[in-house]
C-alpha cells in the first residue's frame, strides 16, 4: 500500500519530467515562452496559474485515486 508522501512524491517527480521535456528537445522554444511570459501582466500571470491548478484539481477529480 503506498503512503500520501509516496504519491506526492511520485506526482512531483512527474511534474519535473514533463517540465523538462520542453528545454531538453527544443530550447528555443522554451526561451521564447519565457520571454512572453516576462512581457506578462502579474494579472495574466496569475490568471494562467489559476487556470493551471483548477485544471490539475479537476483532473484530480475526476482520475485520482
Amino acid at each position: 500500500m503506498t503512503s500520501a508522501w509516496d504519491l506526492l512524491i511520485g506526482a512531483l517527480a512527474l511534474m519535473l519530467v514533463i517540465e523538462g521535456l520542453l528545454p531538453f528537445f527544443s530550447p528555443g522554444a522554451w526561451r521564447r515562452v519565457f520571454e512572453r511570459a516576462i512581457r506578462m501582466s502579474d494579472g495574466q500571470l496569475r490568471f494562467i496559474g489559476l487556470s493551471s491548478m483548477l485544471a490539475g484539481a479537476g483532473m484530480l477529480f475526476l482520475f485520482g485515486p
